[in-house]
C-alpha cells in the first residue's frame, strides 16, 4: 500500500491539498466550458444520458420480463398473435395519458388507429398491479431488420401467475372484442378453386327485417346461446358449429335474414353454390379454407340434383304454414322421420365426383370438425325436395319457416319505411294480411312508392284489396 500512494507523498500540508483542489476545480470548469461551446447539443445530450444510465441504473433482482416478438418463427413467417393484440391494446389503455403515440388511417379500418412509437415506457394497470411495457422497434440497432419488433413486459416476480393466467388472456380477449366490433365483414364466393372476397355491404339488421317479433327473439337467443357454449360443446364431444335451414316462398326475406345474422355476429359469409362444385375433394377444400367465426351459406339447395329426395326415401312431415322456430336449441326436440335412411349408404357413387355422401361428411362427418364457431345455413323454396338425411338435427339444427307477411311483421316494415308506429289504416291492412298471402318483398315495394304515410298506406290498401 505504501508504494501505491507514493505520488501523494508531496502533499503533506493542508495548503498543498487546497492547491490540488483548486487546480482540479479549474480544470473541470475549463472542460465544462469547452463541452458547452464546442460539442453539439445532440452529442452532449447523448453523453449525459449514457452517463446517467451508467451510474444510476441498477436492475432490481425481483423484477422479471417477458418478450413478445412480432414474428414467432421467422423461418416460417408465423406472426405472433399476442404481439398484434398488445400493439392495439396498449394505445386503447393509455391514449389519454401517453405523451407520444403514432396515429394513422388504414384502408381496412373505418376509424383512426393509434400505435406505440417506442419513445417511452408505457405503464398499464390491471387489478391494482402496474405493468411496464417497452416497444423495441429495432431503430437503434442498424444490424436488425425492420420487421424484428418486440414488446417487453416487466413486472414483479410475485405476479407471474396473474400475468400468465389473467393479464395476458385479458389482453387477448380485449383485442378480439375490439376486432369484432370494428371489423369489416367479408362476403366470399367460390370460383376457380378459391374464395374471392368483397365487403358485405348489405345493411340488414334484426331491427330492420320484417319478422314476427317472437320468431326474431328466438333466433337471436339461439345465436347468443351458441356463442356462449364453446366449453359445453367440447365437454359433450361435438364440433362447435350450428346448422340452420331457412325455407319458405321466394321474397320472404331469407337473404336479408342471413345478412342480419352476419351483421349481428360480425361473422364473414362464405356463399357456396353447390352447382359450381365438381367433386367431393373440391368441396372439402372449399370448407377447409373457410375461417372460424364464419357463416357458410348454401342457397337454393333444392336446385342441386344430388340433394333432392331419392325416389325411395321416406317423406318428411312438415307443417309449412307454421311460423314456429321448429328446431329450438341444443335439446334436439325436432326429429325427422328418417329412421329408414342409412347415412352410410346414402350414395355408392365411385370416383372423385360431388355426391350427397360427400356433402353429409362435410356437414356432420369427420370433416365437419374443421374450424370452430362456424354456422352453416341452407336455404330452399321447396323443403319437400331435400333429402331427409340432410334435414335431421346435427346437420340442420334449427328449422325456420319464413312464411308470408303477417300483422306483427308488417308494423316493422311500416316503421322502417314510413317512420310511423300507428295509423288509422293499419287495422284494415293487417286484416287483409292475415287472410291473404303476401310476401314482405311485395308489401315493401308498395311502401317505397311514396314518402307520405297517408299516400303509401292508401296505395298499399288498394293493392291488397285487389289481390284478396
Amino acid at each position: 500500500m505504501k508504494y501505491t500512494f507514493s505520488f501523494l507523498s508531496g502533499f503533506r500540508s493542508a495548503s498543498s491539498w487546497f492547491e490540488l483542489y483548486a487546480t482540479f476545480s479549474t480544470f473541470m470548469m475549463l472542460l465544462r466550458t469547452v463541452i458547452n461551446d464546442v460539442v453539439p447539443d445532440k452529442v452532449r445530450t447523448y453523453i449525459t444520458t449514457k452517463l446517467e444510465e451508467f451510474f444510476s441504473y441498477s436492475p432490481p433482482d425481483n423484477m422479471v420480463s417477458l418478450t413478445i416478438n412480432q414474428s414467432w418463427d421467422e423461418r416460417c413467417g408465423n406472426n405472433n398473435q399476442l404481439y398484434e393484440a398488445v400493439f392495439y391494446y396498449l394505445p386503447l389503455r393509455v391514449t389519454r395519458t401517453y405523451k407520444s403515440l403514432k396515429i394513422g388511417k388504414l384502408d381496412e379500418r373505418k376509424d383512426l388507429v393509434f400505435a406505440v412509437d417506442a419513445k417511452e415506457e408505457v405503464v398499464d394497470e390491471f387489478e391494482g398491479i402496474k405493468f411496464k411495457w417497452v416497444l423495441d422497434d429495432g431503430s437503434k440497432d442498424e444490424e436488425r431488420v425492420s420487421n424484428k419488433r418486440e414488446f417487453k413486459l416487466s413486472f414483479h416476480e410475485k405476479h407471474r401467475e396473474i400475468v400468465v393466467k389473467k393479464y395476458i388472456p385479458y389482453i387477448l380477449g380485449t383485442y378480439e372484442t375490439m376486432e369484432s366490433e370494428r371489423r369489416i365483414i367479408k362476403l366470399n364466393s367460390w370460383s376457380y378453386h378459391d374464395w374471392n372476397g368483397t365487403d358485405l355491404s348489405h345493411p340488414a339488421t334484426f331491427d330492420s327485417i320484417a319478422l314476427d317479433p317472437e320468431l326474431k327473439k328466438s333466433i337471436i337467443d339461439d345465436l347468443e346461446r351458441f356463442l356462449k357454449r364453446k366449453e359445453m360443446y367440447k365437454k359433450v364431444g361435438k364440433p362447435w358449429k350450428r346448422g340452420y335451414l331457412l325455407y319458405g316462398p321466394p321474397g320472404t326475406g331469407k337473404s336479408s335474414l342471413i345478412a342480419a345474422m352476419a351483421n349481428y355476429l360480425k361473422f364473414d359469409v362464405y356463399d357456396l353454390d353447390l352447382n359450381s362444385i365438381n367433386s367431393n375433394s373440391e368441396l372439402m377444400a372449399a370448407m377447409r379454407r373457410t375461417s372460424r367465426r364464419s357463416i357458410i351459406v348454401l342457397e337454393d339447395i333444392d336446385c342441386n340434383k344430388e340433394v333432392n329426395t331419392r325416389l325411395n326415401a321416406p317423406r318428411v312431415p312438415y307443417d309449412t304454414d307454421s311460423d314456429e322456430l321448429l328446431g329450438a336449441c341444443l335439446d334436439d326436440d325436432f326429429k325427422v322421420d328418417d329412421a329408414n335412411v342409412d347415412d352410410a349408404n346414402v350414395d355408392d357413387a365411385k370416383g372423385d365426383t360431388f355426391t350427397l355422401s360427400g356433402l353429409l361428411n362435410c356437414v356432420d362427418g369427420l370433416w365437419s370438425s374443421h374450424g370452430e364457431e362456424r354456422i352453416t345455413i341452407f336455404t330452399t323454396n321447396h323443403v319437400e325436395k331435400i333429402d331427409p338425411a340432410l334435414l335431421r338435427p346435427g346437420r340442420m339444427d334449427v328449422h325456420i319457416n319464413l312464411s308470408y307477411l303477417k300483422a306483427k311483421a308488417f308494423r316493422v316494415l311500416a316503421s322502417n319505411y314510413l317512420d310511423i308506429q300507428d295509423h288509422p289504416l293499419f287495422e284494415q291492412i293487417e286484416d287483409l294480411l292475415e287472410k291473404t298471402e303476401f310476401t314482405p318483398a311485395e308489401v315493401a315495394e308498395q311502401l317505397l312508392r311514396s314518402e307520405d304515410p297517408d299516400i303509401a298506406l292508401d296505395q298499399l290498401l288498394k293493392f291488397l284489396t285487389k289481390r284478396a
